[in-house]
């Protein structure tokens, strides 16, 4: 399957300072998820520490799609960040729970949510 096929869009949105909306649609998978990182990797060099990933519109994640979200969680909780997955689809929300990473990395219904996650999180370091 040709990236030109199902290709992957990824709108960025800045909540707060350290906090970016990363809204995904289309195929996460071993064509397109480099994509996804470069904008991860962006905001990581932006400073954010805090990354909200909205993958209503994502059909199908592969683990190309899982290793980026697991090396961002990583990488965010060195620098007592944070990642949170948004309104997944039924089918990734399958991937999640089934491979784990949705009890590791949290899952929200939608942005208020996973911004009270946040909030929370800060408020327990703080």
């Amino acid at each position: 399957m040709s990236i030109a096929q199902n290709p992957l869009s990824v709108e960025v949105a800045l909540l707060r300072e350290d906090t970016v909306l990363l809204t995904a649609e289309g195929h996460l998978d071993i064509d397109t998820a480099t994509g996804l990182q470069h904008h991860l990797a962006n905001q990581f060099q932006h400073g954010r520490r805090h990354f909200l990933l909205d993958l209503s519109a994502v059909p199908f994640m592969d683990s190309s799609g899982m290793n980026i979200i697991i090396r961002a969680y990583q990488q965010t909780r060195e620098l007592g960040g944070s990642v949170h997955i948004i309104s997944p689809t039924p089918a990734v929300r399958r991937i999640l729970d089934l491979t784990g990473v949705s009890i590791t990395v949290p899952v929200s219904d939608g942005v208020d949510d996973a911004l009270a996650l946040v909030d929370k999180q800060q408020g327990d370091h703080a």
